[in-house]
């Protein structure tokens, strides 16, 4: 079976050339060990789920690495260290042997979680080390395009970028829905729609029997699963933690800091409010994103069917606007500039996603689960940028909506089919 092109195998292989450690994070099961395996040049594959490895690793982490390195010396290639996160204390062992030789690519460590912000990390590696974060499948990427250069186009173009957008490929809405319901893990996407929801569940329970551990200590897994159940019914919605503590008759404390872990194991994303002061940002209340619209769905008992006729177009709405979100973040390494993503909202005004770029560059973003477009949607994007916060802004103001066509609404102003996201060619 061909293994899918993935974008961030560029990215390790740069890393490689400039840095002695490279770490990739991601959630379980969004491909890790299929990069590091059949897309990148390893000397050797070392899995720390193996009981032994584990065991004589934490016995002896340096004697260990050091006969590792001893025998890939003829290959110059670096060794992996697969699930790293389930022995964080051998970073102090991983410091003396690159330090003793600075060459880079020496090493690479994959794991659900970043081993070196936990409390059991014994060293950071700082400057030692390049951390690149691995996502499910991103839309390009099953459609076998190049990665999303929407927002390298707005910072070329940051008065007018249609001219300068490729064609948007052809897409029904029924593909969209499929699209947005299978989400981005490569074993699950697959499966039809009651085995992959069966495989969501199953693997959520395998991130809180598993990943959660090496992170902190969780007294009430029980409590950790309905929160999870929670999140999914309500992904694109501002966060209320106290909504959350009535729901599940847990303290506040449990619920943040439960949902820390589930933000550092990517399962979801804690979108932080924009506001014209730097200073003042994310000080408002978060929007929560789903990472993998697919898991979201199946919790929430929804599939393709769910969103025809008749369905509530809020709902559909909601996952629409998480989908984006989440392929937007998947963007970001492969981008040319350094864009940071948030939301915003006033009162009855808001705009689902506003990117920044330097040099108070916007791109703004609205969601519409739709298959037409009018110019009273671009309402709260105009009112932002011309009256509102973003008036001392330059950007260009999007609604992605599900039909076919790049159309114009003034200059800066587009409407986005949902297919641009995956219509870069590589």
């Amino acid at each position: 079976m061909k293994v899918l092109t993935r974008h961030l195998a560029i990215r390790v292989e740069r890393a490689l050339g400039t840095s002695r450690v490279v770490n990739i994070v991601g959630p379980r099961q969004a491909g890790k060990t299929t990069l590091v395996k059949e897309l990148i040049l390893t000397s050797r594959y070392v899995s720390l789920d193996d009981d032994r490895m584990r065991a004589a690793l934490a016995a002896d982490p340096y004697g260990q690495l050091e006969l590792l390195c001893e025998e890939a010396q003829g290959s110059r290639r670096p060794i992996v260290l697969d699930e790293v996160q389930r022995l964080p204390e051998i970073t102090l062992a991983l410091k003396r042997i690159v330090d003793a030789d600075r060459r880079p690519g020496q090493f690479i460590l994959t794991g659900s979680s970043d081993i070196f912000t936990t409390g059991n990390a014994y060293d950071s590696l700082a400057g030692r080390v390049m951390t690149l974060t691995l996502r499910p499948l991103s839309a390009p990427e099953i459609a076998k395009q190049g990665p999303c250069r929407l927002l390298d186009i707005v910072f070329e173009y940051p008065k007018d970028c249609l001219g300068a957008l490729p064609k948007a490929l052809s897409f029904t809405r029924a593909q969209a829905r499929d699209l947005i319901v299978r989400g981005g893990f490569p074993e699950i996407r697959k499966l039809g729609d009651q085995d992959r929801t069966h495989r969501y569940i199953s693997y959520l329970d395998s991130i809180i029997e598993r990943d959660v551990a090496p992170i902190a200590e969780v007294r009430k897994p029980d409590i950790l699963r309905r929160l999870i159940d929670q999140l999914a019914a309500r992904t694109a919605e501002e966060l209320s933690v106290a909504a959350l503590c009535k729901a599940l008759q847990a303290r506040k404390e449990t619920v943040d800091s439960y949902i820390d872990i589930l933000c550092r194991l990517g399962v979801i994303h804690r979108l932080g409010a924009w506001t014209s002061s730097g200073a003042k940002r994310e000080i408002k209340a978060s929007k929560l994103h789903f990472l993998d619209t697919g898991c979201a769905t199946a919790l929430r008992g929804e599939d393709s069917s769910s969103f025809g006729l008749g369905a509530d177009p809020v709902a559909f709405g909601h996952v629409l606007e998480s989908f984006v979100f989440a392929e937007l973040e998947k963007s970001l390494p492969h981008l040319g500039k350094r864009w940071r993503l948030y939301h915003w909202r006033q009162d009855a005004r808001e705009v689902d996603i506003v990117a920044e770029a330097p040099g108070r560059l916007l791109a703004l973003f609205e969601m519409k689960a739709s298959g037409k477009v009018g110019a009273d949607d671009f309402r709260h994007i105009n009112w932002f940028m011309s009256e509102g916060p973003g008036k001392s802004y330059k950007g260009i103001g999007f609604v992605v909506y599900l039909g076919s066509d790049l159309l114009s609404f003034g200059a800066g102003r587009i409407a986005l089919p949902l297919s641009m996201l995956w219509s870069f060619p590589l």
